[in-house]
């Protein structure tokens, strides 16, 4: 393919974005002269019917020869190595999840009451108590000597929650799992040390995110691994929110505004953001804060939170734009409740507001 298409005299190539089976192909034409075009399949579709490989082919080239293929964003080399390790660590953490969940449902099962005496299983003395288990060391004294740290429980207590009815394959099932929890907490450390040393080449820009209300390390890195380290890819803070799919839906007929939802985008962008702004609103002291509290009642905790997660994203598009840590907004006003009279009149209070 790299062979033929250097002979013919093209100019410009573009492919459907289906997902990574267009990574090979951009990989060998990326070093070349060549101008290379990425296109979201939902900005291309043909007509329905009649489709073949061959029709799509011929008709992402017309499009491309009457410069109708908006280009997709696509990141180069590096930072593609970035990303696959931030996704790769939020999978990695998913996954974790999952088993101690698997864990939790097996010790339910069993009779396990774990979480009366236990915060959390996969502590020290938790992960000390379930090897016991698995072994099938029943004996009080063993379990008493399992506990590390100060436990609230009391000794009989402490025993009485972790004696239960474990079947032989229930504790083989403990020791797996268990097994596999410490399997992938070596494997995500080990991508911790990789994403640290890039966090130590990009500390600049890490560091300006890091000044915005609920963005941490762990955050920084994934809004950098997804946006770049600046954002001369976007043209406006607009196009960056319609990317991640937190721009505000538009759906107007008629003259009038209806419900409308955000548009898909890229979801790991925004999946970090949601919990940037929920860690935003925490702060009663901040715009963020004042803007959720002012949506919360009309809209609700998850729209509301979708708006801030948008306001956030803005703002760390000119954070990054322009280089400079960020200064919080004043604060929007907050609503005040209209008092009327019996007949629906407005109050004679004169600072009374209507709010709509």
């Amino acid at each position: 393919l790299r062979d033929g298409l250097t002979a013919a005299p093209y100019q410009a190539v573009a492919m459907e974005a289906t997902g990574s089976y267009w990574k090979p192909v951009w990989n060998v034409r990326e070093d070349h002269a060549m101008t290379l075009l990425l296109a979201n399949p939902q900005r291309i579709k043909a007509i329905p019917g009649r489709k073949s490989e061959v029709r799509d082919a011929e008709g992402i080239a017309d499009l491309l020869r009457h410069g109708l293929v908006p280009a997709r964003y696509v990141p180069n080399r590096a930072q593609r190595a970035w990303r696959e390790l931030t996704r790769y660590r939020a999978s990695l953490t998913q996954d974790r999840t999952r088993e101690v969940n698997r864990l939790a449902k097996i010790l339910e099962g069993g009779n396990i009451k774990r979480g009366s005496v236990l915060r959390d299983s996969t502590g020290t003395t938790g992960r000390a108590m379930l090897r016991a288990i698995a072994r099938s060391e029943d004996d009080p004294a063993t379990r008493l000597a399992c506990r590390v740290g100060p436990v609230k429980a009391s000794p009989d207590a402490f025993v009485a929650a972790l004696t239960g009815i474990l079947t032989p394959h229930q504790r083989m099932m403990i020791d797996t799992i268990l097994d596999g929890i410490e399997s992938l907490e070596t494997r995500r450390a080990t991508v911790e040390l990789a994403i640290a040393r890039q966090l130590a080449a990009t500390a600049a820009p890490t560091a300006l995110l890091q000044t915005v209300p609920g963005v941490g390390p762990h955050a920084a890195a994934v809004i950098v691994a997804e946006v770049g380290h600046t954002v001369e890819a976007f043209p406006s803070a607009a196009h960056l929110s319609a990317w991640a799919g937190l721009a505000p839906g538009q759906h107007a007929s008629a003259g009038k505004r209806q419900a409308a939802r955000i548009p898909p985008g890229q979801r790991h962008l925004r999946s970090v953001l949601a919990q940037c702004a929920w860690g935003a609103v925490r702060d009663r002291h901040t715009y963020l804060a004042a803007q959720f509290a002012h949506l919360h009642p009309r809209l609700g905790k998850k729209r509301a939170l979708v708006a801030v997660a948008h306001s956030l994203l803005v703002s760390l598009y000119y954070v990054l734009r322009n280089g400079v840590p960020y200064a919080d907004r004043a604060r929007p006003p907050s609503p005040r409740a209209t008092t009327h009279g019996s007949c629906g009149g407005r109050s004679s209070n004169s600072n009374a507001t209507d709010i709509r």
